[in-house]
């Protein structure tokens, strides 16, 4: 699957909020005849909206008739950023300020958001200088414990007060970009766990708690927070679903639809998190959780659903990928392979009759795969009898002399097929096995238990699941 296409469909989609239209007018001392561009925060990416020319008085304007999409945008000279700046409700300001000093010498006219966002970086800049000799106490291996206590009580004060800044600005100008930030940084505190009658504890309750009000500061439904210097949005999901949920494609579905209930209000935040999800999902690093890129794929792309996004070409590509991963599913049968060997004599997987197999696609030509057969050898030379298990290579090349020189100069004792050579169709349609290597642990049913597991963690993964097969765990 191609990221750019998705990134495309997205980016294509962008609504044209409103009428009102935007004029912002700049003056910066110190520049002079140059081109000049106004962009913008997406994620964790920038994106350009409009040019100006700077004249020789270092004045320029950005002028539209549709009202800019809240967030913080930017200036910048060819990739080189200039200064930030908030654009909330009112879009008809004037900033002026000074090459020497941005933010130290910057004036603004008409916008209380952008009085506030300049305000905070002068307040930030001030605590961070008035906090640094303290740090430097504490960070001191030579201080005194005496001195490092008072240094860490004043830094405490210093943090006080930030906090103490960023609850009055929440409290006194909500709805600004300064305010939608500090509110959707500020932290949580779950209640203690009250007492069941006989006396115990709930050791679960604060984790419910969690899950439940995890978004209570940061709405999911704000779009301005998808337009931020750090992709606040996407590091809020993906914390939501990584620290909070076992990974376990059931369990991460429930999870998606309570945030899809809360972003789903505003249809920009509402594509916003699915197209992070499919980011997260379609090449997971959890073995098992790709089953959630064809959940993704099966309730909000082939239902229709991000019709209003999605354009056809990903929409093929999201359903092909799906397509691919739900054959070869955890806890699916692995489909049946037949393809010819060494000696052009078919062989099929299905005729394997050992409690365990191992399918390994390969590629004779590639360099990874030089480093993980040798492992998966080893492997097998000392484990085959242990845990009675069988290897079905699959070679990716046509050229069956290329394979018979690599099964001898591997020293491959088991069972290789040529790919291409098929009686089954293409074996990239029946497994996900378009990278090389790529391993499959099936049983003695052959149901897949395994996928896209390194060789050299074949025996622990065999070992600890034969443990929990004899505990009834499985």
């Amino acid at each position: 699957m191609r990221i750019s296409l998705v990134v495309l469909a997205l980016l294509s989609s962008l609504p044209l909020l409103g009428q009102q239209g935007y004029d912002l007018q700049f003056r910066i001392k110190g520049l002079r005849d140059t081109t000049v561009w106004l962009g913008y925060y997406y994620g964790e990416s920038t994106y350009r909206r409009d040019t100006a020319v700077v004249d020789r008085n270092g004045e320029f304007r950005f002028k539209g008739s549709e009202t800019l999409p809240q967030g913080v945008y930017l200036i910048a000279i060819n990739k080189t950023r200039l200064l930030e700046f908030a654009v909330g409700v009112d879009q008809q300001f004037r900033l002026e300020t000074d090459t020497s000093g941005y933010i130290e010498h910057m004036k603004v006219t008409g916008d209380i958001d952008n009085t506030i966002f300049f305000e905070n970086m002068r307040f930030n800049k001030a605590r961070h200088d008035e906090a640094q000799p303290f740090v430097a106490v504490v960070q001191d291996s030579t201080a005194s414990d005496e001195a490092k206590k008072s240094a860490r009580e004043k830094l405490d004060a210093v943090n006080a007060s930030v906090a103490d800044y960023h609850e009055k600005i929440i409290c006194e100008h909500p709805g600004t970009i300064t305010s939608k930030i500090f509110q959707a940084t500020r932290p949580l505190k779950a209640p203690e766990p009250p007492r069941r009658p006989d006396g115990s504890i709930d050791s679960t309750f604060q984790l419910k708690w969690y899950r439940e009000h995890f978004f209570d500061n940061f709405d999911l439904a704000d779009d301005a927070l998808i337009r931020m210097p750090k992709p606040f949005y996407r590091e809020k999901v993906y914390e939501y679903l990584d620290k909070l949920y076992a990974p376990d494609p059931d369990t991460v579905k429930r999870a998606i639809e309570f945030m899809v209930s809360k972003a789903k209000k505003n249809p920009e935040t509402y594509k916003y998190l699915i197209f992070q999800l499919v980011l997260k999902y379609q090449n997971p690093d959890i073995m098992g959780l790709d089953a959630v890129f064809v959940y993704l794929n099966d309730t909000y792309f082939a239902t229709g659903e991000m019709d209003y996004w999605a354009n056809e070409q990903m929409k093929k590509n999201m359903r092909q990928h799906a397509d691919r991963l739900r054959k070869s599913l955890l806890g699916n049968t692995g489909p049946n392979l037949i393809m010819q060997d060494v000696n052009f004599k078919p062989r099929a997987l299905y005729d394997i009759k050992s409690k365990y197999t191992i399918i390994y696609f390969f590629d004779p030509d590639c360099s990874h795969c030089r480093q993980e057969t040798p492992k998966l050898v080893a492997f097998y030379e000392k484990n085959k009898a242990r845990f009675d298990v069988e290897v079905f290579a699959v070679s990716s090349d046509t050229s069956m002399a290329k394979m018979a020189n690599y099964i001898k100069e591997m020293g491959m004792k088991w069972i290789t097929v040529n790919g291409p050579r098929t009686y089954v169709g293409p074996y990239q349609d029946l497994y996900d096995s378009v990278q090389y290597p790529t391993i499959y642990v099936l049983d003695n049913r052959k149901k897949i238990i395994a996928k896209k597991i390194p060789a050299d963690k074949l025996e622990d993964f065999l070992a600890h699941y034969e443990k929990r097969q004899k505990a009834g765990q499985l």
